[in-house]
């Protein structure tokens, strides 16, 4: 499933992951600091994610409490999965490329990524390669 949202229908969403389920009036509440909307506003993009199977509802009294049905990283995934096929033609090396070129990368983060990549490679953390033999149970077990 592709789930692709907007600036305002995400962080409508990360409320509802962050609170497992809000009305309304809670997105409202929530929102309010950096954006002042109407409550009917912030129905009609509910329901609009509603019909896209991203949220759903339950009556509470005579309210409706919606909940998450899209976790965040199923949208980050989907999200990050079209941008790279829109503009870098489904190549996630011509991506990491672009953010190591342009220099957007934080500080540190270029050593976590170079670990993660030992590791899908069968690194471990420190990027050392591990064993592909099978590991002995003599001894008492894990050495790390």
């Amino acid at each position: 499933m592709t789930t692709s949202l907007t600036d305002l229908q995400f962080a409508i969403m990360r409320i509802l992951w962050e609170r497992a389920e809000a009305t309304v009036l809670d997105v409202q509440n929530a929102l309010r600091p950096e954006r002042d909307l109407a409550q009917t506003t912030i129905a009609t993009l509910l329901s609009r994610l509603e019909k896209r199977a991203v949220v759903e509802h339950r009556l509470d009294g005579r309210q409706f409490v919606y909940r998450p049905l899209v976790t965040e990283q199923d949208v980050r995934r989907s999200m990050v999965s079209e941008l790279t096929t829109l503009l870098f033609n489904g190549s996630s090396a011509a991506l990491m490329t672009h953010l190591l070129r342009s220099r957007e990368i934080a500080p540190g983060d270029l050593d976590r990524v170079k670990r993660m990549i030992a590791e899908a490679e069968g690194g471990d953390r420190n990027g050392n390669r591990r064993s592909r033999e099978p590991a002995s149970t003599e001894g008492g077990g894990d050495a790390s």
